[in-house]
């Protein structure tokens, strides 16, 4: 790629990593608000049965996924990656604020859960489209020795918006009583979000570039027929780091609240913190990826995930503070290096004509179903067992599936050509 269109390379890499932000804030913050949710909308004499169904209504939206990945991947392949984008951050924006504006059970009955499920499955349609159109989008535009470090903006640009969605969580209990939180200082983060959110869709209206669309005539049937073997590579690949990534980031905050006691307030600032490790991490990862190959840094995540994840939420159960940090940071170290390598084999991996169509579909399966039902898995695991280390056996089964997967089945991407 020439030095023309450098500027306009990395002006689309922001305004995608920007999109991400706000898009991912929007989708997450529910999970850092799961447990007044659950009491609010789901009231129950048993705390753990709120939280659950709670975390069953945040599953709802990831359970769509896929069926958002082919939509509006459809879009991106037959009718642009811009076109596919631009719709989906606004199936964000709405329902977020909707979300942040609707009724309690107390006041409209079983209403309230129905509309909340509702929204929460809009929200999933979006996402589902969201995040592979804008990482297929910047590694198209990447020179080829740069694709690791192109596309790991698009999945920074999603962390961040979690990061942000943890953070405006841990300042809403740090500045406001219980009780007004209760009240309506929880809907404060959705409105805001949604508004945000429209301005999203004014950058990316702006964009301009060469869209690659397919040449195939139905990209659904042929992801489905001809290149069922790229799909479940996805698939395989992405269950450890869904797994990983949702029970560290979306359901420890449950977590040290229930097990290690903490308060709320301390729980979103730990992982506020992991969750900046992760960003660090993310961007070396990428440069080592482009530099020394995909499945070397991978493979180093992976086995570094399913070797620690048991011990390390042993640890974390029994509350010690500066030791609970240290081993989130030690999951969210593996988790980083992961994320580096990950987003750019995502679109190498999948044929350039069903690429949009393809990618969303698959990618939204693993995290639809291993990322999404992850809290609600993890919650009633370490009910059932009793053990803090409950968590970890989740994670870590998972993160060997995808390492098993990697070393035994994918070929080294990185010379891949687009």
């Amino acid at each position: 790629m020439n030095d023309i269109n450098q500027p306009s390379t990395f002006r689309l890499t922001i305004v995608c990593l920007i999109g991400n932000v706000m898009e991912w804030y929007d989708f997450a913050v529910y999970g850092y608000f799961a447990a007044i949710i659950g009491h609010l909308f789901f009231p129950s004499d048993n705390a753990a049965i709120s939280l659950i169904a709670s975390f069953g209504a945040f599953a709802a939206g990831f359970l769509v996924r896929p069926l958002g990945g082919i939509l509006f991947g459809r879009i991106g392949d037959l009718v642009g990656r811009q076109r596919a984008m631009l719709l989906s951050v606004m199936a964000m924006a709405i329902p977020t604020v909707m979300m942040g504006l609707l009724p309690t059970y107390e006041s409209i009955g079983i209403w309230a859960p129905i509309l909340l499920v509702l929204l929460r499955l809009i929200q999933g349609l979006s996402v589902g489209g969201e995040y592979t159109s804008s990482l297929i989008f910047m590694v198209e535009q990447a020179p080829p020795n740069r694709r690791a470090f192109n596309a790991v903006w698009g999945a920074w640009g999603a962390s961040a918006g979690i990061l942000l969605g943890s953070g405006v969580g841990y300042l809403m209990n740090a500045i406001l009583p219980t009780e007004q939180l209760h009240e309506w200082g929880w809907r404060i983060p959705f409105i805001l979000g949604g508004c945000v959110a429209f301005f999203g869709f004014i950058l990316r209206r702006g964009l301009h570039s060469e869209e690659k669309i397919s040449r195939s005539k139905s990209p659904t049937r042929d992801v489905l027929t001809i290149h069922r073997k790229e799909v479940l590579q996805v698939i395989l690949l992405n269950i450890g780091f869904s797994a990983g990534f949702y029970t560290l980031f979306v359901y420890t905050v449950s977590f040290l609240q229930e097990v290690a006691k903490f308060s709320s307030e301390k729980a979103l600032r730990n992982n506020s913190i992991a969750m900046a490790l992760l960003l660090i991490v993310m961007p070396i990862a990428a440069k080592f990826a482009d530099k020394h190959g995909r499945k070397t840094i991978l493979g180093i995540g992976f086995t570094l995930l399913a070797v620690t994840a048991i011990p390390l939420f042993h640890v974390m159960g029994q509350g010690i503070r500066w030791v609970t940090i240290a081993c989130q940071f030690g999951l969210a170290l593996p988790l980083g290096i992961i994320s580096g390598a990950m987003a750019a084999t995502n679109v190498e991996l999948m044929p350039r004509d069903v690429r949009c169509t393809g990618l969303a579909f698959s990618y939204n399966i693993a995290v639809g179903i291993f990322g999404g039902i992850t809290p609600l898995i993890v919650t009633w695991l370490t009910d059932y067992l009793q053990k803090p280390s409950a968590p970890g056996y989740w994670v870590a089964a998972c993160a060997t599936i995808s390492a098993l997967t990697l070393f035994f089945w994918v070929k080294e991407t990185r010379y891949t050509k687009l």
